[in-house]
This record gives structure tokens, sequence and C-alpha cells, in this order.
């Protein structure tokens, strides 16, 4: 069989964690009291959506940011507080022109 990608959305709700998993046309959602209790439920819902493929692989986001998530997930395993989300900024368009 062939190979099932999966997605693991995370957000901020409030004091909890919410994470939206996603795959096959399949979308489970949970709400969790913390970072780890959220990668647990997704990684259940994983197992429930996966069902007969048996290579799969889970892409863990927050708020679409894999590299997000993993620094906010191996901090908060480590006990330390996430790190501050950085908002991006849009891109402002520049007034210089350039003359050729």
């Amino acid at each position: 069989m062939s190979r099932l990608p999966i997605t693991a959305n995370y957000r901020r709700d409030g004091d909890d964690w919410a994470v939206v998993v996603r795959a096959d046309g399949r979308e489970l959602a949970a709400t969790a009291p913390g970072l780890i209790a959220a990668r647990l439920a997704a990684d259940q819902f994983a197992d429930e959506i996966a069902g007969r493929y048996a290579d799969r692989t889970v892409v863990h986001l927050l708020d679409g940011d894999a590299l997000a998530f993993s620094v906010a997930y191996l901090h908060t395993r480590a006990g330390l507080a996430p790190p501050a989300q950085r908002r991006r900024e849009a891109s402002n368009t520049h007034d210089q022109v350039i003359d050729a």
C-alpha cells in the first residue's frame, strides 16, 4: 500500500490546545489541557485515520508551521516555557525606484 500523509495542526485555545488531524478526506479534532496531551490525542487520531495503511507520515504543525511546533513541543517536554510566538509581519511595498 502507499504512504498516507497526515497533518496535525495545533493552536492555542485559551489555556488549552486545540488539534485538528486531517488525512484521506477525514478530519478529527480535539481540545486538550496541554500540548503533550494534544499530541497524544493527535497520535490516537492518526492511528484511527490510518487504519488500513501500514506506512504513514504525520506532520505536526503549530498554526501551520512545523518548526514552530517542534520548538514548542521540545520546550514543553523539557519542562520549559515555550518561547513566545513571533508574528510574521507583512512585507511593505517600497517607494524606491531603481533605474536601469
